[in-house]
């Protein structure tokens, strides 16, 4: 629970950050309660099939600022010598119009000449110790993107000792098992890199898992797909530890995704600033009312997880399938002809997408096509279904239907004061936050023959297709024994409220005065020593290579993208294969009786050498040649 007696002297901003495949999905996750999104543009983002126009940022930027929301775009690739130049024209850009930061994952954008830009460093720059968190903060990093498999402890460790560094952390979406930026089987594999966007999802494929003496321990499980990340409990936990930024995984995902995600997750930061007012308040500004009850578990998920946040666990991966399950809803009971019925709770509807695990550890999936109370008639009767099995939804034709419409509003709240002054009137706006505008009216004071006081809130208030709500209208006099009764024709009170909601929106949207970033000296040593083999700094231009040499690693050798070493380190994994099947000693587990090293091995025949670092509790993936 977070520590009430530690009470800041202003309340810390908290930021729900969602992700944007592309402008539509980035005004849905404003209008759903995203206090940020983040979005690729066309080149240079870690996601290489979720690229956008500069054109469609500066709308995204415009519609997001309206409610102080920010707009962060990836520009988190390893870069070539040839797209150097091509790279800090596209961050020119992106500041011009509207941008509040850039992640970053190559350090030769920091030798490129860039305008007062926030920088943010991308958890591809495999970001898990202080010390590295240090050394990012030191180079003019405002905010650094923690790696996902920290726990709360480590997170609120970094917050302690780099308190003046924004920490984001991931809350939901897919894990991948390397850690981020020093993950290279799909380059290895596929010639398809990771750190240029183009990953394969190696992780999601089915293995043997095989001994010294050839013996198969696993046959054909994804023994590498890790279930999906759910931290919506732990929010408090950790805002206690320091995080500033909540990220939702999901640049691929669709907008249905997006908005009940972003909805689930803003609704419960809401309680957090509801229940601690003083220590928490949202980071933008707006509050969203939805037609939904946002359900995480009705959307796309392989099956949730703490991940690390709590510790080492034993039940973090999916060895069955890498597929969406879904939510459970219950377990098959009767099976007649072509129809079966579901013993449990949960209602059906025509359309909807249902699978479970057959008996031979394969994800079977079927479409339902009409429902009758609890028996269901499939478009297609699965061949493998059976008494018993546990059966899930994957897709919710009702929730859908829903989400493909406008089911939510994101207003904020104003006070609008109508006050007499000598020669006429004057209008005020105000956000509680802080922020004001105001407007005049010179005219001569007319009296009014019937009470006004009705027609005079019913006119201000109506704030249209703004992004305002009245929620109170103040009417002062210059006498205060006096009532408010003047006679204001509807069409200068329209013209007064227009004026003041113009000029608040022209405020939100100003831009803050750029950051100065302090140029690095060469005393800040970037030697990581958690990377044993050189090309794990993912150095790939002549840039990023007098960054380093100035930064005390001279000589470096060339990224992995740039040339293959022999016998590679392709996974470092805090994930363990041997602690996930039971057989870590030094966490209780059973004496396993294989004989290692341990292989992974695919259908084509490719072996990987497993090699456990139990000093680091850290399983290494080795390529075997």
């Amino acid at each position: 629970m977070t520590n009430i007696n530690s009470t800041p002297k202003s309340p810390r901003p908290l930021e729900l950050l969602a992700p944007a495949k592309n402008l539509e999905c980035g005004i849905a996750a404003i209008d759903y309660g995203a206090d940020a999104v983040y979005i690729g543009a066309n080149r240079f983002g870690a996601r290489a099939a979720a690229g956008n126009s500069v054109e469609d940022i500066s709308q995204l930027c415009k519609y997001a600022h309206q409610y102080s929301a920010k707009v962060y775009v990836t520009v988190n690739t390893i870069l070539y010598d040839n797209e150097t130049e091509a790279t800090q024209q596209l961050i020119q850009q992106l500041y011009e119009v509207g941008v509040d930061a850039i992640l970053v994952q190559d350090m030769s954008v920091l030798e490129m000449t860039l305008p007062p830009i926030a920088l943010h460093a991308s958890t591809q720059t495999d970001n898990r110790t202080s010390e590295r968190v240090k050394q990012l903060s030191a180079l003019g990093f405002s905010r650094v993107v923690l790696a996902r498999e920290l726990s709360v402890e480590e997170i609120a460790d970094i917050h302690h000792k780099q308190p003046n560094v924004e920490l984001e952390v991931f809350v939901h979406g897919a894990l991948c098992v390397s850690y981020s930026g020093i993950c290279y089987a799909s380059q290895y594999c596929f010639n398809r890199s990771a750190n240029r966007g183009e990953c394969a999802q190696f992780c999601r494929m089915k293995f043997d898992l095989v001994d010294a003496d050839g013996n198969c321990l696993e046959h054909q499980r994804h023994l590498l797909s890790l279930k999906d990340l759910n931290q919506l409990d732990a929010l408090d936990e950790l805002a206690e530890a320091g995080a500033t930024s909540f990220k939702i995984e999901g640049r691929l995902k669709d907008i249905n995704y997006v908005k009940n995600v972003t909805a689930a997750y803003s609704e419960q930061l809401n309680k957090l600033v509801d229940q601690y007012p003083d220590l928490y308040c949202r980071a933008s500004l707006g509050r969203c009312t939805y037609t939904f009850k946002p359900n995480l578990s009705k959307t796309f998920n392989r099956g949730f997880t703490h991940y690390f946040l709590h510790g080492r666990q034993p039940d973090i991966a999916s060895f069955d399938t890498p597929k969406a399950m879904g939510e459970f809803v219950g377990n098959v009971k009767e099976i007649r002809g072509s129809s079966f019925n579901v013993a449990g709770t949960a209602s059906f509807a025509n359309g909807d997408g249902l699978c479970f695990i057959n008996d031979e550890h394969q994800l079977e999936g079927f479409r339902v096509n009409r429902v009758e109370g609890n028996r269901i008639f499939p478009l297609k009767m699965p061949i493998h279904l059976r008494h018993g099995k546990a059966l899930y939804r994957n897709n919710d034709q009702k929730l859908e239907c829903i989400l493909s419409k406008n089911g939510s509003k994101r207003k904020i709240d104003i006070i609008l004061t109508l006050k007499e002054i000598e020669d006429g009137f004057e209008l005020k706006l105000q956000i509680k936050q802080g922020l004001e505008t105001t407007a005049l009216l010179k005219t001569e004071k007319q009296k009014a023959l019937k009470p006004q006081q009705e027609n005079l809130i019913k006119q201000l208030s109506k704030l249209g297709n703004t992004p305002f709500a009245c929620s109170k209208v103040i009417l002062t006099c210059n006498n205060p024994k006096e009532q408010f009764n003047f006679f204001i024709p509807s069409s200068l009170l329209a013209k007064l409220r227009r004026q003041v909601v113009e000029e608040m929106l022209q405020l939100l949207e100003k831009r803050k005065e750029g950051i100065q970033r302090i140029a690095a000296g060469n005393s800040i040593s970037m030697v990581n020593p958690l990377y044993p083999m050189q090309y794990l700094y993912n150095v790939s231009n002549k840039k990023a290579k007098h960054f380093y040499a100035n930064h005390g690693l001279s000589g470096i050798a060339n990224a992995f993208e740039i040339k293959r070493p022999p016998k590679p380190l392709i996974m470092q994994c805090r994930y363990c294969i041997r602690y996930a099947l039971g057989y870590c000693v030094k966490h209780g587990g059973m004496t396993p009786k294989w004989k290692e090293p341990l292989y992974l091995r695919l259908g084509d025949g490719k072996r990987f050498n497993l090699k456990f670092d139990c000093k680091h509790c850290q399983m290494n993936i080795y390529a075997d040649l």
